[in-house]
C-alpha cells in the first residue's frame, strides 16, 4: 500500500489528446492530486486517463514519491499497440507480385492457401511444379489458391529475374497460380510473410526452410494448419487440402 503523501503528477497538454505526435510534446502544466492507496490511484488512471501509462519516481525537491502519468492520444497508443503485436494471420501481409505490385493477402480470405518457394533448375524442380498445377487445376474453383514464391538462396537454383521466372513456370508447366516477387526465406532479409510461416509452424529440424519448395498450408482464416518437407509430394497432401475446403 502507497501512504497518504503518494501524489500523481500529470503532465498536461491539451494538444497530446487530440493530434498524433511521433514525439510527445514537452508538459505545459504540473498538477499534483493526492492519492491515499495505490487501489485509489490506479482506479483514477484508469477512468481519467485510459489512454496514459504510469510511473512510480521520486519528487526531486521534496523526495516525495510521485506516479508520473504521461497522456497520449488514443490514436498514438492504438499505433504503438499495433505496431508491437505480432500478425495473427497470413491476411495482414501485403507483398510484392512478379511484376513489383502490392497485393494484399487480405484479398484470400476464405480460400485456402498453399505457399511454396519455389525454383526453376532443382532437381524437384519437374515433380512439384507438374504436381502443384494439376492440385490447382483441380481445386482452383472450390476455393484453392497456390501462391508462390521464387527464391534463389538454396544452390543458386533460381537466378532469373521475375520475368524469366513467370514464362519458365507459365510455359513449361502452365502454372496459372500467382508468381511473387522473389524473396528471401531464411537470414536477416527474411521475407516477412515467411517469418510468419515459419514461426507458426516450424519443421522437424527446426523453423528454417531446408530447400526448395517447402510448402504451407492455410486455412481460410489464414491460419497455418500444416507444412510440408520439399521431398513431399504435393499429391499426397490432397486430402488435407479437401478437408480444409470442406470437400472432403
Amino acid at each position: 500500500m502507497l501512504c497518504s503523501s503518494v501524489r500523481v503528477l500529470i503532465q498536461r497538454n491539451p494538444r497530446i489528446l487530440t493530434k498524433q505526435f511521433s514525439r510527445p510534446p514537452k508538459p505545459t502544466h504540473l498538477d499534483y492530486l493526492p492519492i491515499s492507496s495505490t487501489t485509489s490511484l490506479y482506479s483514477r488512471l484508469k477512468s481519467d486517463f485510459p489512454s496514459g501509462s504510469s510511473r512510480l519516481h521520486v519528487h526531486q525537491k521534496t523526495r516525495t514519491p510521485t506516479i508520473g502519468l504521461v497522456l497520449c492520444s488514443l490514436r498514438s497508443d492504438r499505433k504503438m499497440a499495433s505496431q508491437s503485436e505480432k500478425p495473427k494471420s497470413v491476411h495482414e501481409f501485403t507483398v510484392k507480385d512478379a511484376r513489383g505490385n502490392d497485393v494484399d493477402l487480405s484479398q484470400y480470405k476464405g480460400k485456402v492457401l498453399l505457399i511454396v518457394n519455389v525454383a526453376s533448375q532443382c532437381g524437384l524442380t519437374n515433380s512439384n511444379y507438374t504436381e502443384l498445377s494439376k492440385l490447382y487445376e483441380k481445386y482452383k474453383d472450390q476455393g484453392l489458391e497456390i501462391l508462390a514464391f521464387p527464391c534463389n538462396q538454396f544452390g543458386g537454383q533460381e537466378p532469373g529475374d521475375n520475368e524469366q521466372i513467370m514464362e519458365f513456370a507459365c510455359t513449361r508447366f502452365k502454372a496459372e497460380f500467382p508468381i511473387f516477387d522473389k524473396v528471401d526465406v531464411n537470414g536477416e532479409k527474411t521475407a516477412p510473410i515467411y517469418k510468419f510461416l515459419k514461426s507458426s509452424k516450424g519443421g522437424i529440424l527446426g523453423d528454417g526452410i531446408k530447400w526448395n519448395f517447402a510448402k504451407f498450408l492455410v486455412d481460410k482464416d489464414g491460419n497455418v494448419v500444416d507444412r510440408y518437407a520439399p521431398t513431399t509430394s504435393p499429391l499426397s497432401f490432397e486430402k488435407d487440402v479437401k478437408k480444409l475446403l470442406g470437400t472432403a
